[in-house]
C-alpha cells in the first residue's frame, strides 16, 4: 500500500507551532515533505522536534504587476461586498488606505477607483479567474509544477490561507490533480478578504467559522469545509507543558508571594499605543501602594521586535517582569522568518497558569487564559497622545469577529485609567460568557489534532473552485 506523502507549506512562525509542535503529525503513518524558504536554522530546530523526511526549497516567486494588481482589486471589492452582507464599515479598515510612495498612491488609487464598480459577486468571481490565469503565466507556476510532479506529494497542506506563494502552489496542484487543504488562520481572518490561494479543502475552528466562509464565499461548497478545531490550545491540557513553580518564578525574578497582572502586548499596528496602557497600569497600581501585593508580567507579540517596552521595563524594573517570547529569529528580523522554539509553548501555558488575569487591547490571548479559568481585561479607552492619529479602540471592537461574543459580559471591560485599580486588582473570576464565547470560537478543540490528521490523509480533490 503507498504510503501519504504531505507537502507542507508554514508561511509563518504561528503555522510551525500550531502543526509541527502539537499531535497533528506524530506518529504519522506517511512521509512529510517540508516546501518552504527557511534557514538551515530554523530547519534544524523544526526536525529536533519532527520528524521531516525531506525538504524542499521553493523557488523565489516575483508577484507581477497584473497578479498584485488583480489580487488587491478582488481584496477591496470582496470588502465591500463583504461590508453589505454584514452591515459593518470596520471591514474597509482591512484595506491600505494610506500609501507613502508616488508610485504606490497612483496604483492603489486606480483600484479604489475601480473596486466599488466590481463588488458585485459575479464580477469578483470573474475578477478571481483572471487572477488564476495571471499566476499561472509566472514563470514561478512552471517551476513550482515541475517539483510538485517530481515530488508526487498524496497532498498539499497550509497552515495559512493568505500566503502569496501558497496561491500558486495550489494552482499547480490543482493542474496535477492533487487535493489540497488549507487552514483558515485564525477566527478573525475570513472577514478581512485575503483568501489568496484556493483550495480543496477549508479546515476552521468552529461552525461559526464555516458559516463564515460560507457567507463570504458562497462559491466554496459547505461539504469543502471541515470543523477540526485548533491545536494551539490542545497544549493547555497536558500538564507537562506547566513549567515547574520554582522554576518559571526564578527564572523570570517572580515573587511567589505576589499576584500576577499578566499584560498580553499585540503587534504594533493592532494596538500602537501598547507601551502607554502597559505605562498606565504600572504607575496606577504603584499610586495605589499595590506593588507589594501585585507584579506585572509582560507578554510582548512575538513579532514585536520594536523595543518600545524597553523604556517602561527600565522605569518599572521592580514592578514589571517581562517573559520574552521564546522564538527564533534570523538576522533579516522579518515577521514571517520568526519561528519559535517548542520551549514558548511551556512558556505561554505557564504564563497563563500562574497569572490571575490578563489584560490587553482585543487580544485572542482572552482564550488562552480562559483555559485555565482566568478572566480576560480588554482595555476599552484612548489614549490622549495616540502614537496613530485615527487608531482607536472604538474601531478595534467594532471588528466583525467581537459579533461573536455571546454579550458583553464576557471580558472585563476597562473603561479608563482610573478604573485599572478597580478592574485588575482584587479576585476576579473567568465568566460564564467567556465560557460560552469560547466554545462558539473554539468548539472542539480537544480533538483537533486528530481531527486534522483525518481530513488532511483524506482530503477529496475538488476542482470547481479553481
Amino acid at each position: 500500500m503507498k504510503k501519504d506523502k504531505v507537502l507542507l507549506l508554514f508561511p509563518d512562525g504561528v503555522g510551525v507551532r500550531n502543526y509541527l509542535y502539537s499531535n497533528v503529525f506524530k506518529d504519522f503513518q506517511g512521509d512529510l515533505v517540508l516546501f518552504h524558504n527557511f534557514d538551515s536554522e530554523t530547519i534544524k530546530a523544526i526536525e529536533k522536534n519532527t520528524s521531516i523526511n525531506e525538504d524542499i526549497v521553493i523557488p523565489n516567486y516575483k508577484e507581477s504587476v497584473k497578479e498584485k494588481f488583480l489580487r488587491e482589486l478582488i481584496c477591496l471589492s470582496r470588502l465591500y461586498y463583504n461590508q453589505s452582507k454584514v452591515n459593518n464599515s470596520t471591514l474597509l479598515a482591512n484595506w491600505k488606505w494610506n500609501q507613502k510612495t508616488f508610485s504606490k498612491k497612483i496604483f492603489y488609487k486606480l483600484i479604489q477607483v475601480i473596486a466599488p464598480y466590481c463588488k458585485n459577486y459575479h464580477r469578483i468571481l470573474k475578477l478571481e479567474k483572471k487572477y488564476q490565469q495571471a499566476i499561472r503565466k509566472n514563470k514561478f507556476y512552471k517551476e513550482v509544477k515541475d517539483i510538485l510532479e517530481e515530488a508526487k506529494p498524496s497532498v498539499v497542506f497550509c497552515s495559512h490561507q493568505r500566503a502569496l506563494k501558497a496561491a500558486t502552489i495550489f494552482s499547480a496542484a490543482a493542474d496535477l490533480n492533487i487535493p489540497t487543504a488549507t487552514v483558515i488562520y485564525s477566527w478573525d481572518n475570513l472577514p478581512k478578504a485575503r483568501l489568496a490561494l484556493r483550495a480543496d479543502n477549508y479546515l476552521v475552528w468552529s461552525d461559526y467559522m464555516k458559516k463564515e466562509l460560507n457567507l463570504y464565499y458562497p462559491e466554496i461548497k459547505p461539504e469543502q469545509t471541515h470543523v477540526t478545531g485548533t491545536p494551539q490550545f490542545e497544549f493547555y491540557r497536558d500538564s507537562d507543558n506547566i513549567i515547574d513553580k520554582e522554576v518559571f518564578y526564578e527564572k523570570y525574578n517572580l515573587d511567589p508571594n505576589k499576584k500576577i497582572i499578566c499584560f498580553s502586548g499585540d503587534d504594533t499596528k493592532t494596538s500602537p499605543d501598547d507601551p502607554s496602557y502597559l505605562n498606565d497600569v504600572a504607575e496606577e497600581i504603584t499610586k495605589a501602594n499595590l506593588q507589594n501585593e501585585y507584579q506585572i508580567l509582560l507578554r510582548r507579540c512575538p513579532v514585536d521586535l520594536s523595543g518600545r517596552f524597553d523604556k517602561i521595563l527600565d522605569q518599572y524594573k521592580d514592578l514589571i517582569k517581562e517573559a520574552a517570547p521564546l522564538w527564533y529569529f534570523t538576522k533579516s528580523k522579518e515577521w514571517n522568518v520568526v519561528y519559535p522554539s517548542v520551549e514558548d509553548v511551556k512558556l505561554l501555558v505557564s504564563t497563563a497558569f500562574y497569572s490571575d488575569i490578563v489584560v490587553n487591547v482585543g487580544s485572542t490571548m482572552g482564550f488562552d487564559f480562559a483555559m485555565f479559568n482566568k478572566p480576560c481585561v480588554f482595555i476599552n479607552y484612548d489614549q490622549d497622545n495616540k502614537i496613530v492619529n485615527d487608531w482607536s479602540v472604538k474601531t478595534i471592537y467594532n471588528y466583525q469577529h467581537f459579533r461573536s461574543m455571546p454579550d458583553s459580559d464576557a471580558v472585563i471591560w476597562l473603561n479608563s485609567k482610573e478604573e485599572i485599580v478597580d478592574k485588575l486588582t482584587f479576585p476576579k473570576r473567568c465568566t460564564e460568557s467567556m465560557l460560552r464565547w469560547k466554545d462558539i470560537v473554539l468548539e472542539d478543540y480537544n480533538n483537533s489534532s486528530d481531527k486534522l490528521q483525518k481530513i488532511i490523509k483524506t482530503s477529496p480533490q475538488c476542482t470547481s473552485v479553481s
